[in-house]
């Protein structure tokens, strides 16, 4: 059995032969029904994710995020979290691959970048949070961190919204001066605005941030417009939150994992306050969030694996619709099933070993 690998080479050709817009625009829908299909009790949630947190030789978070589908197969994301990859190694804050198995035999059977897909199911599950709870005629969108999930956040978004401008904040000026470029395919204006003018002007606000942990909030308790909707993206570890807790307390407040959500995102704050439906809920019965469009909603997103199953089925079924992808022998499959050193032979050709 061979497994299908997607290279990050692939994933370029995936994205050149789909169109980006096309493509989030799947990965969006794909995850719109299978929140729904949680929310019915048709599939079931991912578990929580796991993980150790590291001090030295650099500050981060090494996870492992698991699903699966009964009977057809496990998809588990390995992710590592380094916020000081961009500014030291030139590298993205999050990294990761994605690994499919057989869940009859457990056998690899396909592998991918984990990058992209994290970054495009991120702004993706907030595009789907903010239908169902922001005012349809939104227009203004805020973004408080300018990084990498920035760009996607505002992507997605700019999907099922008509927006006509984004104010930005960041605390690296570099990432706040550079957004505009790094966003200028959406073709929407872009203005860099403190955060107390983006909770007041915004329609639609998204954090997405790297604030240590106890070191939020990062959006002002200040005054906002009646229906502001906030998807808060950032929070992802004990102890790191970006809202204030004030806010959140009068806010519609619908978590994407309400368990890993109290232990990690924003939920964590709220310990013996009421929280809402979660967003897998509200898929499924839109008309429990339709209230809220009018009034303080917050989307508390952590990730969770089914999002990342999910997206990987739509780069698959793209890349096998444009035939890219590898098919590698990966794993040992012995000739005798009992007798590991029964090696399969080397290809004709290939050197001996000395």
């Amino acid at each position: 059995m061979e497994t299908w690998v997607l290279s990050s080479h692939d994933i370029a050709k995936v994205v050149a032969a789909a169109g980006r817009d096309a493509l989030m625009g799947r990965i969006i829908d794909r995850l719109a029904e299978g929140f729904a299909q949680i929310g019915r009790g048709e599939r079931d949630l991912s578990p929580p994710r796991g993980g150790f947190e590291r001090a030295e030789p650099v500050p981060g978070v090494f996870e492992w995020m698991p699903h699966r589908d009964a009977g057809d197969s496990i998809t588990l994301k390995t992710v590592g979290y380094s916020p000081a990859n961009p500014r030291r190694f030139a590298l993205p804050t999050i990294i990761g691959t994605v690994a499919r198995y057989d869940d009859h035999t457990g056998a690899l059977t396909a592998l991918m970048d984990g990058v992209l897909l994290t970054a495009m199911r991120t702004g993706a599950a907030s595009a789907v949070a903010s239908r169902l709870l922001a005012r349809p005629g939104s227009r203004t969108l805020g973004l408080i961190g300018a990084g990498a999930q920035a760009v996607t956040q505002l992507h997605a978004l700019s999907l099922v919204f008509e927006l006509e401008r984004v104010l930005v904040w960041d605390a690296e000026a570099a990432h706040r001066d550079s957004f505009a470029r790094r966003a200028a395919f959406t073709k929407i204006p872009v203005q860099i605005a403190d955060p107390a003018r983006i909770i007041a002007e915004c329609d639609i606000v998204t954090t997405a941030t790297s604030v240590p942990a106890g070191a939020g909030p990062v959006l002002p308790d200040g005054p906002h417009r009646e229906h502001l909707h906030i998807n808060a993206v950032g929070a992802d570890l004990v102890g790191k939150t970006e809202l204030p807790l004030a806010l959140l307390t009068r806010a519609f407040v619908s978590a994407d994992h309400p368990e890993q959500a109290r232990r990690e995102g924003e939920c964590q704050q709220l310990a013996g306050h009421r929280t809402a439906p979660g967003l897998t809920r509200l898929a499924a019965e839109p008309a429990l969030a339709r209230p809220w469009r009018e009034r303080l909603s917050v989307f508390d997103s952590t990730g969770f694996a089914f999002e990342d199953a999910l997206a990987m089925e739509v780069f698959l079924q793209t890349a096998a619709e444009h035939g890219l992808g590898r098919r590698l022998p990966i794993e040992h499959h012995p000739a005798d099933a009992l007798d590991p050193y029964a090696l399969q032979p080397l290809p004709a050709g290939a050197p001996a070993a000395r």
